[in-house]
């Protein structure tokens, strides 16, 4: 397959794994529902939106990076009873995916999100917010509107953004944090780790459906979109800064691919990510809600990249004179992740039918981990779970939460 082919293969396999993996219906119902989202008051932040209404305390915080992106934080300092973890309570920080924001943390009931659990177990939790996403489009000068703004990859995570949040979280509290990750937030967080970013304010990372490499996330039907649409496709893209799913030039796209024969639009989401056990049809029409938010469409072309070369690498600009103009050398430099730190607490949970972490993939992950302390690595593999489990899924609370839960209790001392 060309290079350009695998492009469009990776894109379109996060685009929609991502999204319509989770809604166990037709592309129409999920783009009509995504459109629909302009009825939903955001103004008044994420505290108010999905926190207070469940009777939690809620703050919200801005962090201004250094190139200027003002990324929205929310913070629940302690659960519905507040005497659990005493005054001073331990920070955890959440970090979401690609194409998705905070909001993925707190869609179940409290009962069985991610967010409120911690809350409720004596943690201070604190939710960050990708830059670009609904809560964090502002910029100390830039438009959102113009190229200029979206001219990032996810190398702006790991160098940026995690640093700026981490810190902030840091010196707000005057403690060292547990970080916890899901799918793209593995992957800037396992990037900063190898560059030694961020491990002096964390006590531990938890990685939920950890991504790193990419070689084996591949279906028929991504194949299929790419060969079809190869030359018109990544002309286009190649001239679009934002990569937004709900754009009418996705949905046109989307249903494009639909009507090729043999492709099923109604289930995409056992196509794309295998099938996720556990999901409720009440969490997936508040997904559905106020889900997919945008991302720079560099970042999608990173990924892509990722897939290709089968290395992590920094952004490769495809050119020798730009990637030796931007590192000083005509190749990008590699993530090596056998330079993660051996003494990081580290807990790794995947799943057996996640056709988006794949099992092969994270053995590759597990490989470059293979010198790390035995004592600061806890793996836990869920042969059921595909990828959308992990943070909706209704059994998440009773397999994965109590586990990286007492692996926080064990680094806190």
């Amino acid at each position: 397959m060309s290079y350009y082919g695998k492009i469009l293969t990776l894109s379109h396999i996060i685009l929609l794994g991502l999204f319509v993996q989770v809604s166990g219906s037709r592309l129409t119902r999920w783009w009509g529902m995504a459109v629909g989202r302009g009825d939903v008051d955001t103004s008044a932040g994420l505290c108010a939106l999905a926190v207070a209404p469940h009777g939690y305390k809620c703050e919200e915080h801005q962090v201004v990076t250094t190139d200027g992106y003002i990324l929205s934080m929310q913070r629940i300092p302690f659960g519905r009873n507040r005497g659990a973890g005493g005054t001073r309570r331990q920070p955890v920080l959440l970090q979401h995916g690609v194409l998705v924001d905070g909001i993925t943390w707190l869609l179940n009931s409290p009962q069985e999100s991610l967010a409120f659990i911690l809350a409720d177990s004596g943690y201070d939790v604190w939710i960050s917010n990708t830059r670009g996403t609904r809560f964090s489009r502002q910029h100390t000068s830039l438009d959102p509107k113009s190229r200029s703004y979206w001219d990032w990859s996810w190398d702006e995570l790991v160098s940026t953004d995690l640093p700026a949040i981490v810190d902030f979280v840091y010196k707000q509290s005057g403690q060292k944090l547990h970080y916890v990750g899901h799918s793209l937030g593995t992957l800037v967080a396992l990037a900063s780790f190898s560059e030694g970013k961020l491990v002096d304010k964390l006590k531990s990372a938890a990685l939920l459906s950890p991504v790193a490499y990419l070689t084996h996330m591949e279906t028929p039907l991504g194949i299929l979109c790419a060969k079809a649409f190869v030359g018109e496709i990544i002309t286009n893209w190649l001239g679009v800064s934002e990569f937004n799913p709900a754009s009418a030039v996705v949905v046109n796209l989307l249903k494009g691919f639909c009507n090729q024969p043999g492709v099923d639009c109604y289930d995409l989401m056992t196509s794309f990510t295998g099938n996720n056990c556990c999901l409720n049809a009440s969490t997936v029409e508040l997904f559905l809600k106020y889900e997919p938010q945008p991302t720079s469409t560099k970042t999608m072309v990173h990924l892509a990249q990722t897939f290709r070369d089968g290395v992590l690498t920094k952004y490769d600009y495809e050119r020798r004179d730009l990637n030796m103009e931007n590192y000083g050398q005509t190749s990008p430099p590699v993530y090596n992740l056998t330079n993660i730190p051996v003494d990081l607490p580290l807990f790794l949970s995947y799943g057996g039918k996640d056709l988006l972490s794949d099992v092969s993939d994270v053995a590759q992950l597990l490989d470059d981990l293979k010198l790390h302390k035995i004592d600061k690595l806890s793996v836990q593999f869920l042969k059921d779970f595909a990828h959308a489990d992990f943070v909706m899924g209704v059994t998440a609370k009773q397999v994965v939460y109590p586990s990286m839960i007492s692996f926080f209790h064990d680094n806190d001392k």
